[in-house]
């Protein structure tokens, strides 16, 4: 896999700073999954002394937008990928370390095949759940990925 977790957080530097100031950070990814994780800090609390829900979405959706980039990056075509919808449950106060993991890289391999093969774009929805330090799930998060082939 070309894109390392080094090379996906510096992208986040330059092209999603806000995601970059809040913390949020790649911490594995492979063919199959993605690991993303966010500190609960000063920078990224609700008034209720825990981590901001759209702080945790965008953990969430980088674990499943990272696996998306690598796959179209393994792919060698001129793909485009967008979120077109997203559903999100939270059943804790996200406090400390929240770990997101996504482990839905063959959805998207074969979305993007089969995008290849018609021609036509194709969804894949990915999930990413969110535990704090204790292994509770604090959030579950679900992006509907559109990809298609440009011309």
């Amino acid at each position: 896999m070309a894109l390392s977790p080094s090379k996906i957080n510096t992208f986040l530097f330059f092209k999603l700073p806000s995601a970059w100031l809040t913390g949020v950070r790649v911490m594995r990814i492979d063919a199959n999954s993605c690991v993303t994780s966010v500190k609960h800090r000063w920078i990224n609390q609700n008034p209720f002394k825990s981590m901001f829900w759209a702080v945790q979405g965008m953990a969430a959706e980088l674990s499943t937008g990272a696996m998306v980039m690598a796959t179209i990056k393994e792919s060698n075509e001129n793909i485009s990928m967008l979120v077109a919808n997203n559903k999100a449950s939270f059943s804790k106060k996200a406090k400390g370390r929240i770990t997101f993991t996504c482990e839905d890289g063959i959805k998207v391999k074969e979305a993007i095949q089969e995008a290849i093969k018609t021609g036509e774009g194709q969804t894949v929805w990915m999930k990413s759940q969110g535990v704090d330090k204790a292994g509770n799930v604090v959030s579950t998060f679900e992006f509907e990925w559109t990809v298609k082939v440009k011309k």
